[in-house]
């Protein structure tokens, strides 16, 4: 069997773009850009059920496949919300960030155990991602709860973690707990800090020094998601997350923060191209 790499644009990355994709202003146009451009997803919210209909049009019409957030606090949060993804139906997964990031140790391990074991019943895979300010905001403790939870299917989103902790250089110790998160990925966000920003350009080839660091964590899940015994879903996807202000650098920070120092669409072409090197790379070895 072939696995495949699925490669999503963030639809909240294409609200407020400059440059020559500002031109595709409505949904339609959007959409539009995102699949001529060779993405072949979106993630995004479920639509409301006033536009259920239309989005469900125009990704079949373009033959995207779609993805979606969560912000669930509880169980009870978690269930609902995967009540509605299945009565909408055609969602590959869902991108849980777990919004208690005060909830700690066997607390934080049953509720994340118990969260998985709701995606697992209702047949719809949920992801949790490594984000600032939700249940897995410190690595230290995140790769914890993946020691204890073996079968925890993570997001790795590793731009929280670098700017987190100041990560501009990589000590052995982050190193460590970063390459023990790998394992556990079955999905990418996209997005590159320097250890001071969230989110940086990363240049139209790649220059800045942090790429490379990037790169490798993105092949080592790619790696691990290849070698694993169990997946969740049939290819494996990345999402090119880019978000505008304030994740976004602009010049007027005091200002109406709407002048970017970047193209953040040019940004996401270039990382859509380095996901697919690096998949390249990754799956060169025999599985």
């Amino acid at each position: 069997m072939k696995h495949t790499l699925l490669v999503e644009m963030s639809w909240w990355g294409m609200q407020g773009l400059q440059g020559a994709a500002g031109r595709a202003a409505t949904t339609e146009e959007k959409v539009r850009l995102i699949a001529e451009s060779g993405f072949g997803g979106i993630n995004g919210a479920i639509p409301s059920p006033e536009e259920e209909k239309r989005w469900k049009e125009l990704l079949r019409g373009h033959g995207l496949a779609f993805s979606v957030n969560a912000y669930p606090r509880t169980l009870q949060d978690l269930s609902a919300f995967l009540e509605r993804a299945s009565a909408f139906g055609d969602i590959e997964y869902v991108n849980a960030q777990v919004m208690q990031p005060f909830v700690t140790g066997d607390e934080a391990k049953e509720l994340l155990a118990g969260m998985n074991r709701l995606s697992e019943e209702a047949g719809i895979p949920v992801f949790f991602e490594t984000h600032r300010g939700t249940i897995t905001q410190d690595l230290i403790r995140t790769a914890e709860y993946a020691r204890a939870l073996p079968a925890l299917p993570l997001t790795i989103d590793y731009s929280h973690y670098v700017v987190a902790g100041e990560l501009h250089t990589v000590s052995d110790e982050a190193e460590a707990l970063l390459q023990n998160l790998l394992p556990h990925a079955a999905s990418i966000h996209m997005r590159i800090s320097n250890g001071e920003q969230v989110q940086i350009d990363p240049g139209e080839e790649g220059e800045h020094p942090m790429v490379a660091h990037f790169a490798r964590w993105w092949e080592g899940a790619m790696r691990g998601w290849l070698h694993a015994q169990r997946r969740r879903t049939a290819a494996f996807p990345v999402v090119a997350e880019l978000g505008p202000p304030s994740y976004a650098i602009t010049t007027d920070e005091a200002g109406g923060r709407k002048s970017e120092i970047g193209d953040r669409w040019t940004q996401s072409l270039y990382l859509k191209r380095l996901a697919e090197q690096v998949w390249e790379k990754a799956s060169s070895d025999p599985i």
